[in-house]
């Protein structure tokens, strides 16, 4: 999803007046614990803005600016979404992906770097703010916030709404001997987690949905804690065809550690996602 502005053209630093500072002509930044490296040139790109303040050629600001431990210019925001900031800097539009939910803050962001032209692409108040379909927050955030604090409108997503995302995630093990791998014993965790909105969740796997970790939830919120009473994902991913879903995406992680100190032995653990999406 490509949004762009209106060309505006913007003067240069030449035309602005080519003034001597101290500022790297590649410059690292440190936004929210994100690290990014840009020209000086991007970052002032767009007279008035707030980077252009910050980073103005026509003064010397950069003793007065924040440092990280590593001398990155520190900025206090939103690192993730910093990179469509960056992108609009260079090109005058951002491409957003499909299903982006985050919107609402983008908007926030541009408005507080001060880019009105941004702004005006991402669209009013009321276009940008979050659909309550939107999942936006995780177990972990109701736990840790308090179960009467939210971050979402008061109001849920329909329970018999039909499209939407599961997530299934998978842990197995492996322990290898370095000389002789024949000897390999693969170990499968018997604990197949299921992550997304429940009432889709009880659609798909019914009964066979272990409920024990997070009892008593409303069709309409979300979880990640839910698991299965199986142990095949071949039989997961036959349920979730049967209704209608299809696999989107797919990551995997792997680590190993030694047995002990005494052998070569290592056991391999491996965690792996599936997304599946319905529409």
């Amino acid at each position: 999803m490509a949004l762009s502005g209106n060309c505006r053209s913007y003067p240069t630093i030449k035309e602005q007046g080519a003034i001597p500072h101290s500022f790297p002509e590649v410059v690292e930044l440190n936004v929210g614990g994100q690290v990014y490296y840009t020209r000086h040139s991007t970052l002032t790109s767009i007279p008035t803005s707030l980077l252009w303040k910050m980073f103005s050629p026509k003064r010397d600001l950069s003793n007065d600016l924040a440092k990280d431990a590593k001398g990155r210019f520190f900025i206090d925001r939103d690192g993730f979404l910093f990179r469509y900031i960056l992108d609009f800097l260079r090109d005058k539009q951002v491409v957003l992906p499909d299903h982006f939910p985050e919107k609402g803050r983008l908007r926030r962001e541009a408005e507080y770097f001060q880019l009105p032209e941004l702004v005006k692409i991402l669209g009013p108040d009321d276009i940008v703010k979050q659909s309550p379909d939107d999942p936006c927050h995780s177990d972990y955030e109701d736990v840790s916030q308090g179960s009467d604090m939210r971050i979402c409108p008061s109001s849920a997503a329909p329970s018999d709404r039909k499209w939407g995302f599961i997530t299934l995630g998978y842990r197995g093990s492996c322990t290898l001997n370095r000389e002789n791998q024949a000897d390999a014993k693969f170990r499968r965790v018997p604990r197949i987690l299921v992550c997304g909105r429940i009432a889709l969740a009880k659609e798909v796997f019914g009964e066979t949905l272990n409920e024990s970790r997070d009892p008593d939830r409303a069709p309409e919120r979300y979880t990640s804690r839910f698991y299965l009473k199986f142990k095949h994902l071949e039989r997961a991913f036959d349920m979730l065809s049967e209704c209608g879903f299809h696999m989107v995406a797919c990551n995997s992680s792997l680590t190993a550690s030694f047995v002990s100190q005494y052998t070569d032995d290592k056991t391999w653990s491996s965690y792996t996602e599936y997304v599946f999406y319905r529409k």
